[in-house]
């Protein structure tokens, strides 16, 4: 059984807009004997004071205010890891909206609390929610500290333990799986767990396994029928949108963001993606809107990005609006100053805007000056580097756009983004230059790898090392130079005794490739290898 819990020892975060409902649920707290307690009077506030220190327990309005809700703050605080697995997160709604709520979310919070409500109920919903979390918690301090496998070794032992929390210790496990790369092993858990029970995330579950293992039918098929079923379960929208994209469908995953959007209208990530499709989809109308709202939103967010304002400002071009574009550098220039981006950002957008007015000269000055400045240009994502790359050769600056779209291609998390790539070539009439980077990056990798194997196999692992850090250095995106380099590091451990910082350097690495590309087949079995080298040694991660 947990320890009983000593309330007075529990840090609690109340985010609240309305002065009189904090003061209220401070008092109910300390009635409860929590004394511990600040206050966040927006998600932004939130987000700072959850950045700086841990708390135990977030108790949060579901309306915050400014366009916010609890669950989309909840999402950006999972999402970008700000907190851990062990702060609870309690939302307050009133009935009205509790439906919706607990409908949409695939990220759903630890609880909810009905108002009105007493002291006493909020007392009993949080012991329950503390005694829950001591008995997960030996699982979330192993996911913390990198340690999947033992994390799903002991949620396996405690569904037999804590029976009342069996299906949430198998949800924890098979979402293990995924992030491991195991998406099989989570695909057979998951339908373990329909078989007793058709719950609403098992099958989401199921459909993003399958989507990892890049079977889209299957995947669609499962999420057609869960928005067919459920209108509210907005997650659902947006997978089964990236299960059409994923089929090169390009309209009709933006047609599915557009209803996702409707029913959860100020989730950022989801505009923001709505936006670029809407940009792909030749939709310009639709996207300055929708990116309008997405700049504006970001402004007074702690997650704001620069490229929000490189996207209106395509959207804008692409309506033949220059003035308007002009206006939104001014914006961005102003908005974002002192943010990583911002410089490279305002120059590409004034790039695009040069070459829209037919002014070639000031753009072919301008993408100069950008490339020029050490590292200007790297922090852009890929798509806009795609975009710069389309500018060089509307200016005839053949070499840079070259060497543009080697960066790219040298850097493509996947083959999607390889044939955009290739597809951006074809559209600018330089097929013939794509076919040659292509075999060039290819032979640089093979090249890269060769050697690296080499080393290694002649026993110079010191070598083999260097050599793969410096081309993973070179290469940051391309996951095949990535997955190398952190083979060779674990070979090292393997064959010249335990090394903290490689060890450290591997499980940062399969951390990184699993993020961008978690269906990757090579990251189970590298994991795996990682966690038995630590097994061999002895030591505990």
């Amino acid at each position: 059984m947990p320890p009983v819990i000593d309330l007075d020892t529990i840090s609690a975060l109340i985010v609240e807009a309305n002065p009189g409902m904090r003061t209220q649920l401070r008092n109910m707290l300390n009635m409860c004997g929590i004394n511990k307690v600040q206050f966040a009077v927006t998600a932004g506030v939130a987000v700072r004071k959850l950045r700086d220190g841990r708390y135990d327990l977030i108790l949060c309005e579901y309306h915050i205010g400014d366009g916010q809700d609890g669950q989309h703050l909840l999402e950006d605080l999972r999402h970008n890891a700000i907190i851990p697995l062990s702060t609870l997160f309690v939302m307050v709604t009133g009935e009205r909206q509790y439906e919706r709520v607990v409908s949409a979310a695939e990220l759903a919070p630890n609880d909810y609390i009905l108002k009105p409500f007493a002291a006493d109920t909020l007392h009993d919903r949080i012991l329950r929610a503390l005694d829950k979390r001591e008995a997960f918690m030996p699982a979330y301090r192993l996911i913390e500290l990198g340690n999947a496998p033992d994390a799903i070794t002991y949620c396996t032992e405690a569904e037999g333990t804590y029976p009342q929390w069996q299906l949430d210790f198998m949800r924890l496990r098979a979402e293990l799986h995924v992030a491991s790369g195991h998406a099989d092993e989570a695909e057979h858990l998951y339908e373990r767990i329909l078989e007793t029970r058709s719950v609403p995330w098992a099958r989401l579950g199921l459909a993003k396994a399958l989507f990892m293992q890049r079977r889209y039918t299957d995947a669609e098929d499962m999420l057609q029928a869960l928005v067919n079923e459920n209108d509210l379960f907005v997650d659902a929208y947006d997978w089964l949108s990236r299960t059409r994209e994923a089929a090169g469908e390009l309209e009709s995953a933006r047609s599915i963001l557009v209803t996702a959007t409707a029913l959860s209208p100020h989730r950022v990530g989801r505009l923001r993606r709505l936006g670029e499709l809407s940009i792909e989809t030749g939709d310009h109308e639709g996207a300055e809107k929708i990116l309008s709202e997405v700049v504006r939103k970001g402004k007074y967010s702690d997650f704001r990005d620069p490229e929000d304002h490189v996207r209106l400002i395509q959207a804008q071009l692409g309506k033949g609006d220059t003035s308007q574009a002009e206006a939104t550098i001014r914006d961005l220039e102003r908005s974002m100053a002192g943010l990583d981006k911002t410089r490279s950002c305002s120059a590409l957008s004034n790039v695009l805007v040069h070459v829209k007015k037919g002014d070639t000269e000031r753009a072919g000055e301008a993408i100069k000056s950008l490339l020029a400045e050490e590292g200007a240009s790297q922090g852009l994502s890929l798509k806009l580097k795609g975009e710069l790359a389309r500018a060089c050769f509307a200016t005839q600056l053949e070499d840079q756009g070259a060497a543009v779209v080697l960066d790219i291609m040298r850097n493509a998390p996947d083959q999607r983004t390889l044939a955009n790539a290739k597809s951006m070539l074809k559209d600018a009439d330089r097929v013939e230059l794509g076919e040659r980077l292509e075999e060039q990056i290819n032979g640089e990798v093979k090249d890269l790898v060769s050697e690296g194997a080499r080393k290694a196999q002649s026993g110079d692992f010191d070598g083999a090392v260097q050599f793969m850090l410096t081309a993973a250095r070179r290469m940051p995106g391309n996951n095949h130079v990535l997955f190398n380099a952190i083979l060779a590091l674990l070979k090292h451990i393997e064959n010249c005794g335990w090394n903290e910082r490689f060890a450290e350097q591997a499980r940062g690495m399969i951390e990184r490739g699993g993020q961008r590309d978690p269906g990757n087949p090579r990251l189970a079995a590298i994991t795996t290898y990682y966690h038995n080298l630590l097994k061999k040694y002895g030591i505990q991660p």
